[in-house]
């Protein structure tokens, strides 16, 4: 799984929002904010991590067990995948 090119992430004043660049016609218009977590696994999907990827980092990142980590993972997946964000 990787996000579309057309989606980039920024941080404006502290806050982490993603927008749309680009001529995607099925881009999504507007702004996604995400929080710091949310950007730590925004960055894994840009350069196309997988799953179990996602979920060992975030094990190494916040200190956490697997099955908490196995479902932000899960969660966050669905949520991109529910936007249309990845392809």
């Amino acid at each position: 799984m990787k996000i579309k090119a057309c989606y980039k992430l920024r941080s404006v004043a502290g806050e982490n929002m993603v927008v749309s660049v680009g001529n995607d016609p099925d881009a999504f218009k507007g702004v996604i904010m995400l929080n710091d977590t949310g950007a730590f696994l925004w960055k894994l999907l840009e350069n196309g991590t997988e799953k179990d990827e996602m979920v060992k980092a975030l094990i190494a990142e916040y200190d956490i067990d697997e099955e908490t980590a196995s479902k932000a993972a899960d969660s966050f997946i669905e949520q991109v995948t529910t936007a249309k964000v990845c392809e």
